[in-house]
């Protein structure tokens, strides 16, 4: 057993019995400890690109937000006031601890929970697969109210393995997101990213979606 399968093993096995805080309080977090900081090449190729009109102002949003890394990047490149919210509060401390920027706070939050605020970009990268499949149509649901009209929802699909019936990460198709998310999106831009970190090559698709 390579020494990543038995980290998510341990993970999956801390997560089940003791809850996400845990993996953070054990550092036992595959997808930190097997990225660092870097920013997956993906988000910041289609940041940095002209392929979108991206906002250049207002809110961002990032569930499952870790240390941090993605909501920085996005304040940094985009100039957009932004979010992380994580459930786990050794994760929000973690995220707290690291370099501070103006335009990025964190704070403990659930993403499901009711709220009146919404946002001009959101970014999910490995929360969707966190999540049981079951509670797939209430994040369509959830995204649909969170993201203004003429907004972004960025969707790094990831990992593209073949089909377990446990987790976390869940079994996850590009497919799963256009189930849950309905008519009321628009599909921008749909690829196998040119550039891939050394872990995700040919395990992931970019989707960008524009909400109607």
């Amino acid at each position: 057993m390579s020494t990543r399968t038995e980290e998510l093993a341990r993970f999956r096995e801390i997560v089940a019995t003791d809850g996400w805080d845990a993996t953070w309080k054990e550092q036992v977090i595959p997808w930190e400890s097997w990225s660092g900081r870097e920013i997956q090449p993906p988000l910041r190729n289609i940041i940095e690109s002209d392929r979108v009109e991206w906002p250049r102002q207002g809110q961002a949003l990032v569930p499952g937000c870790g240390r941090g890394n993605d909501a920085r990047f996005i304040a940094a490149s985009l100039g957009l006031k932004v979010t992380g919210i994580d459930i786990s509060p050794t994760a929000v401390e973690a995220a707290q601890q690291e370099t501070p920027h103006e335009n990025v706070s964190f704070r403990v939050g659930d993403f499901f929970a009711p709220t009146d605020e919404q946002f001009d970009l959101i970014y999910d990268y490995t929360f969707f697969v966190a999540l049981p499949p079951s509670m797939r149509p209430e994040w369509g649901r959830q995204m649909a109210k969170l993201v203004k009209t003429g907004g972004f929802l960025i969707t790094l699909v990831f990992p593209l393995d073949p089909q377990v019936d446990f987790g976390p990460p869940f079994f996850v198709r590009p497919n799963h997101y256009e189930e849950v998310l309905g008519s009321v999106w628009e599909k921008v831009i749909d690829e196998v990213p040119a550039v891939s970190s050394a872990t995700h090559i040919d395990r992931e698709r970019i989707v960008v979606w524009k909400r109607l």
